[in-house]
């Protein structure tokens, strides 16, 4: 979708220059916000209401010294976070719009540990992944991943939660929506290539009582989600296929009805996409339906969303593999159907966060 403000540039030049000062801090302006939060300092201008608390109440109730108070809440207060109050001559500090998504807004939240936990360690070597076309900041968890995704059940626990937390938050809200879509006709056995922690493979035994479902993803994966498929009670219906999918030697297995990449090929550069359609599609019977899951840029609602799209972009370059990103429906589509396979239909605008669900079918 094409937004105004993409293509005029309005913005005076004084409210320009003033956006600039916003970007050049814009390291400490999230470790504020951050700070607020984890601290408790937020929780408790929030349980104050409109009267509004006072900085030395914060110090005493937040075990946190007037010093610290005053720089985060005179923070808060330039972006927007806190406003003030005034009760006679103090100073009181109140939530403003902003920090209530901070304190209430599940997306906010998952955005908000997923930066700090995972893009964070690793934002600074952007430049040095653009140059490289690596993950350069993703050796802040060690020397020997060359993926996140190989590194993601070794993750520290508080990192892992927040990369699941994250990609959970976003998919989760789109699987009742898909699922009608998917089973609008009969399916005996579903490939869930990418399956990650199985929550897709359990919502399809949940709704089909007949379906059976292979997971296909890294070792490492697999391991974590036949736990919670045997946990769920669902191990007789869910078979598993460990492996790299980019390895040349790795094929699919064949005999699926249905095939599901959720939030999976913007994992991989175009080419990537391609090569590994092509071999989804030398093993699909002609009826077999691909069904791919993206949010896509140019099919977004709210520039709101295209920016956290275009920001989840820089994640790819320098923590996940450093060649990929979130693509545009004229970019992903093309190359899907390089690898053998035409594109059906097209589901827009699922969901609160306008995901696309595409459907393939072998050429």
């Amino acid at each position: 979708m094409e937004f105004d403000f993409y293509t005029n540039d309005r913005i005076s030049a004084l409210d320009a220059r003033a956006k600039a000062q916003e970007i050049c801090f814009g390291p400490y302006c999230f470790q504020a916000a951050y700070a607020l939060l984890k601290l408790g300092i937020l929780a408790k201008i929030g349980d104050s209401g409109e009267r509004g608390i006072t900085q030395e109440d914060l110090s005493g109730q937040c075990h946190v010294s007037p010093y610290g108070i005053g720089v985060l809440t005179e923070m808060g207060l330039a972006l927007g976070i806190l406003k003030l109050a005034r009760n006679g001559n103090e100073r009181h500090f109140t939530i403003g719009k902003v920090g209530y998504f901070f304190l209430e807004d599940g997306l906010t939240r998952a955005n908000l540990d997923f930066m700090q936990d995972i893009c964070w360690p690793g934002a600074d070597k952007l430049v040095d992944s653009i140059k490289s076309g690596k993950p350069e900041g993703l050796k802040a968890f060690g020397d020997q991943w060359h993926t996140i995704y190989e590194a993601l059940s070794h993750l520290p626990p508080q990192a892992q939660k927040s990369w699941f937390g994250f990609d959970h938050y976003y998919s989760d809200h789109i699987m009742p929506e898909a699922l009608p879509i998917v089973f609008s006709r009969p399916v005996g056995r579903l490939f869930d290539i990418g399956g990650n922690t199985a929550k897709w493979a359990l919502r399809c035994c949940a709704y089909d009582p007949k379906v059976k479902v292979t997971i296909i993803d890294l070792p490492g994966q697999v391991d974590m989600a036949r736990k919670n498929v045997e946990q769920a009670g669902y191990a007789d219906r869910v078979g598993y296929e460990a492996c790299d999918v980019l390895d040349p030697k790795t094929t699919f297995p064949p005999g699926a009805d249905a095939v599901w990449m959720s939030q999976f090929l913007d994992c991989f550069s175009l080419e990537e996409i391609t090569s590994i359609i092509r071999k989804v599609a030398s093993k699909a019977k002609p009826e077999t339906r691909m069904f791919v899951l993206e949010p896509l840029l140019d099919e977004q609602k709210y520039q709101a969303s295209t920016f956290s799209l275009q920001a989840t972009s820089l994640y790819f370059t320098t923590m996940a593999n450093g060649n990929s990103r979130m693509y545009n429906y004229q970019d992903i589509v093309p190359a899907i159907e390089r690898g053998g396979v035409k594109l059906s239909c097209c589901h827009h605008n699922l969901g609160v966060f306008s995901y696309s669900l595409m459907e393939f079918t072998p050429c």
